[in-house]
């Protein structure tokens, strides 16, 4: 049974560029503005990943506009981390560096263990079927966590 939407969430990982945007993205089409929600990578030296794109595209959520951010960034940006209700980590690095910087006040952390896609499989087949397969861990843990989706999904289109 999903938990409380909190008000607004963070979800990072390596790069902000496969799986935190995936979440972010997801997270927006499931429960629109009813929870503002963002994301970032411990560092951003990589853009949107395509396969990223394209299998969360099967489900309905748009990346192509995604533009990769790290911590650093978001905060030479404005955004203060203390702003946010609930940080979601999907990488180790990512959790080491959440719980880093909110060690001086209170932010729930919660860490969860995502396949990172990238560098699996050889055919284009064989990649996207690791990326749909991370878009759909992510896609559970969500509902798992946060209920079922006040904005009704569209239907896969993917195998």
């Amino acid at each position: 049974m999903g938990g409380r939407l909190p008000h607004s969430v963070l979800f990072c990982c390596d790069h902000n560029s496969v799986r935190s945007p995936m979440a972010e993205g997801i997270m927006k089409k499931f429960y629109g503005h009813d929870c503002y929600v963002q994301s970032v990578g411990v560092r951003s030296d990589m853009e949107i990943d395509g396969f990223a794109i394209a299998a969360c595209q099967e489900i309905g959520v748009e990346l192509s506009r995604h533009r990769t951010r790290s911590f650093d960034e978001m905060e030479d940006w404005g955004d203060d981390l203390s702003g946010f209700d609930l940080v979601i980590a999907l990488s180790p690095a990512s959790q080491r560096r959440a719980l880093e910087l909110t060690r001086y006040f209170h932010l729930d952390v919660e860490y969860w263990p995502i396949l990172d896609p990238t560098g699996i499989g050889d055919a284009r087949e064989a990649k996207l079927a690791a990326y749909r397969k991370t878009r759909d861990q992510i896609r559970d843990r969500i509902v798992a966590r946060f209920g079922p989706p006040t904005h009704a999904p569209e239907q896969e289109t993917g195998p």
